[in-house]
């Protein structure tokens, strides 16, 4: 049986990579579970769990973004091209960052006792960075003037807009798995298909530069996102397995620039679909 000292062990690791703010809403978001699968356990509601950590790459839509500053300006960018930010090469420049790269992590209880079904936390650490250099059309009112007309993205001279202390998307995941191969000895599972779907909301800290003026704003919850996900786990040994698979959804950032001491106000929306490929080392655990 697993205790709620080793749950307490991982969820401390795991927050260890956030700061001040977003550790605390982890932490209860993590003891909240911690304390429902105690209850679980006693109530044989659960059979196992699991413990995933990976990394990951995106590619995303073009998006509609709207900006509404403090100084009044209210415009949109139309059709934005944006790409991610995977920083791999940090993974061996500097192996204890291990929170520089996109990464992923997922704590995963089973609900019966082929651990073909299960509920999952999800987090998914992505990076949005819209393009510099492309042209754009810009609707709306910069300067007190009605602007309707292309623009280059330059953040010296108009802006730059990113997601990179992460676009952050925090969901709940029902899985399901099919073995598809087993050992010799039939006696555990060597392949499983999975396949997943989730939902729930996008925890940003969104880095914004304005004609110049650059605001890394706080972490905060801008919005929510949908998904779908599917793919294959490779048993290593009994307990032990990789898995890899491809994701897609839809985000939706509603307001992206909170408030900081230096930018009161400020507020960025928009929407985006995206497909992502993932690669995990997990750990099952029964109880």
């Amino acid at each position: 049986m697993i205790s709620l000292n080793l749950q307490r062990s991982t969820i401390t690791f795991t927050v260890f990579l956030f700061n001040t703010r977003m550790k605390k809403f982890i932490l209860s978001t993590f003891l909240l579970f911690s304390i429902f699968s105690s209850f679980a356990q006693k109530g044989k509601l659960l059979k196992g769990m699991y413990l995933q950590w990976g990394y990951n790459t995106e590619w995303y839509t073009k998006s509609n973004i709207h900006f509404k500053l403090s100084n009044g300006d209210n415009f949109t960018l139309h059709n934005a091209k944006a790409h991610d930010k995977p920083d791999i090469e940090a993974i061996y420049k500097a192996p204890k960052d291990i929170s520089i790269p996109q990464y992923n992590y997922r704590i995963g209880f089973y609900l019966n006792d082929l651990h073909s079904k299960a509920i999952e936390i999800n987090f998914d650490h992505i990076k949005y960075v819209v393009t510099d250099g492309q042209k754009v059309r810009v609707t709306g009112k910069i300067g007190g003037v009605q602007v309707d007309a292309d623009s280059i993205v330059d953040p010296q001279n108009f802006l730059h807009f990113e997601h990179t202390d992460g676009g952050n998307l925090l969901h709940i995941n029902y899985v399901q798995q099919k073995t598809l191969a087993m050992n010799a000895g039939k006696t555990r599972p060597l392949i499983n298909l999975i396949w997943k779907a989730g939902a729930g909301i996008n925890i940003p800290r969104t880095d914004f530069t304005y004609h110049g003026d650059r605001f890394n704003n706080d972490f905060h919850v801008a919005g929510y996102n949908l998904s779908g996900e599917a793919g294959a786990r490779l048993y290593l040994s009994k307990r032990l397995f990789f898995e890899g698979t491809g994701k897609t959804g839809y985000v939706r950032y509603i307001n992206a620039l909170a408030n900081t001491s230096t930018a009161k106000g400020n507020r960025a929306s928009h929407g985006f679909a995206y497909f992502e490929l993932i690669g995990l080392i997990g750990y099952d655990f029964k109880f």
